[in-house]
């Protein structure tokens, strides 16, 4: 990712800093006011299974809004036009549909406290510790990312040094989930879900003013870019040539089905916030809830990138200075008053914060419940386990600061970031997918099935892609054709290794295998027991969505 443009330092006074400070010490209070309900390693990580289910479906879709997205997801739009949808209509809306009524009721009812731990249920030993490492190491990689970003918008948009940043977005987010736990980083990300909302839609609405309106702005894009630019599925024929280097069949598999539910379904920064619902019923509504803002989210992250497009024809050409992630600042610079100003820059910061603790808080919990408590040190007190998850909090964020700097040596963070995806979440998928739909799946497959997939996908990406053995015309091209590629990879071999090797015992698979129920899964009615398909009104709240999600790519 680029530094951003000298020129786009903003006109911060003292209220837009006022306005920052408050926020800063409002999400100390809120970690401080989390810490009296933390008395149990269970309370650390997962909230002591009470929330409710607005809480944690807002938690939920604020954990994935971080500002990597806000500022890649704008920069898409001023790139490649309409064509962003893709990554929330295609790439999200379905497979949080499918977590929440399909899988939750496995992850709740099983009572694990991480998404590795099903592995464990599920498999054997050697997939559990595995899937724990390769995801611990992911969650590390992903909140350096965040870190990082927000360091190049701040030293940007403030003048602050990059270290400066990095160290200071650190220490908040250390300190609010080291004093509160998960409770702490869920009520933050409920404030922060707000606080953006409240950056983006103002951009938005005087971008579009600035345009002349919705028609002003595809007036003035169509004769700049063509009706592509404005279409969603435009020029993705087999065959044809498009930005975005991918075409219908890539989108709709690599992107809609490999790499939107190896996220959303088995990313524990995600699932986290479900699990700690308060009931089986409310961690199914969990991903619906939050399901019905990611719909939407996206016009307030497409439209400003749009809107940067028309005011500043040649961003990210050779003949500008600015790129394509200049998108937000450039808006928020040409359009913002002091003190909104501030408060769009307590957004972004709070995006960037929300992304990070969201990665922080899933790693304390699988490195201290799948890592530590199941192979290094056994069998000791509660209270041990809870001082460890804060001690090894703080080493994640000393870390994330670490791989901040990795995520500097590659030129697009979204690119990085679906990268990382392919390589970890794909293959973890296709195990959870094969494993929960049927039986005969052995215990040892699982295992290799995370190998084949996780190596399947970087041949492709380091060897097939950037050594030119195949010619994809972009990186976002690639992500896909490895996500592809993994998924098949791990399924294959998981057949493979399942014909040759032993079965888990049935009466081991209760509740962990579909159409199975386990006594974990029983719960008086009125907190929903029932199976999903016999659930009209939840599976009424997932019909609108999916079809809402299905209908409006449709309209462009």
């Amino acid at each position: 990712m680029q530094y951003l443009a000298e020129g786009l330092r903003l006109p911060t006074n003292g209220l837009d800093y006022a306005i920052l400070a408050i926020y800063f010490a409002v999400v100390l209070g809120i970690g401080f006011a989390a810490r009296r309900s933390v008395k149990t390693s269970l309370d650390f990580f997962l909230s002591g299974r009470s929330l409710p289910a607005w809480v944690t479906g807002l938690a939920f879709v604020a954990a994935n809004l971080g500002a990597t997205e806000i500022l890649g997801m704008a920069a898409t739009g001023a790139q490649y036009g309409v064509a962003v949808v893709h990554w929330y209509w295609i790439g999200a809306i379905p497979a949080m549909v499918f977590l929440g009524l399909v899988m939750m009721p496995f992850y709740y009812g099983s009572k694990v406290r991480s998404v590795p731990e099903f592995l464990l249920q599920r498999f054997d030993k050697s997939a559990h510790l595995l899937s724990s490492v390769l995801f611990a190491f992911a969650s590390i990689l992903i909140a350096g990312v965040n870190l990082y970003a927000l360091s190049i918008v701040v030293e940007a948009l403030l003048g602050w040094p990059q270290w400066v940043s990095i160290v200071v977005a650190g220490f908040f987010v250390l300190a609010y989930i080291t004093i509160g736990g998960l409770s702490s980083a869920i009520y933050n990300e409920v404030l922060q879900f707000f606080v953006i909302l409240a950056a983006l839609i103002p951009l938005t609405l005087l971008g579009l003013k600035r345009v002349g309106g919705w028609d002003g702005l595809t007036d003035s894009l169509t004769k700049q870019h063509g009706d592509n630019f404005l279409s969603a599925w435009g020029g993705t024929g087999i065959g044809d040539a498009n930005p975005l280097g991918a075409n219908w069949l890539t989108i709709v598999l690599g992107l809609g089905f490999v790499l939107s539910f190896g996220y959303w379904t088995t990313n524990f920064a995600e699932v986290q916030r479900a699990l700690s619902a308060k009931n089986l019923s409310a961690a199914k509504r969990t991903p619906l809830i939050a399901a019905f803002p990611k719909i939407f989210i996206v016009f307030i992250v497409m439209i400003p990138g749009l809107v940067a497009a028309v005011l500043v024809p040649k961003i990210g050409t050779a003949g500008s200075d600015l790129t394509y992630n200049d998108a937000i600042p450039l808006l928020m610079q040409e359009l913002l008053p002091n003190g909104v100003l501030g408060i769009a820059v307590t957004g972004l910061l709070a995006a960037f914060m929300a992304g990070m603790a969201a990665n922080v808080s899933s790693f304390n919990t699988v490195f201290t419940a799948d890592i530590w408590a199941k192979y290094v040190v056994k069998g000791r007190e509660d209270t041990y386990y809870l001082k460890f998850g804060r001690l090894i909090t703080a080493i994640g964020v000393v870390a994330s600061i670490g791989t901040a700097f990795l995520a500097a040596s590659f030129s697009n963070i979204m690119g990085y970031l679906q990268t990382l995806f392919s390589f970890f979440n794909v293959p973890m998928f296709v195990v959870f997918i094969i494993g929960m739909f049927w039986k005969r799946a052995s215990m040892k497959s699982g295992v290799w099935g995370l190998v084949a997939g996780t190596s399947a996908a970087m041949i492709n990406y380091f060897v097939i892609y950037k050594q030119g053995v195949i010619d994809i015309p972009s990186d976002q091209g690639a992500n896909f054709v490895s996500a592809i590629v993994g998924f098949v990879a791990g399924a294959l071999v998981m057949v493979l290794v399942t014909l040759f090797t032993a079965p888990k015992p049935e009466a081991e698979l209760a509740g962990l295998v579909y159409g199975t129920t386990s006594p974990g899964m029983q719960e008086p009615p009125e907190e929903g027991d029932s199976a999903w398909y016999r659930r009209p009104a939840l599976l009424g709240w997932g019909a609108i969505v999916l079809a809402a999600a299905c209908y409006i790519p449709y309209s462009f």
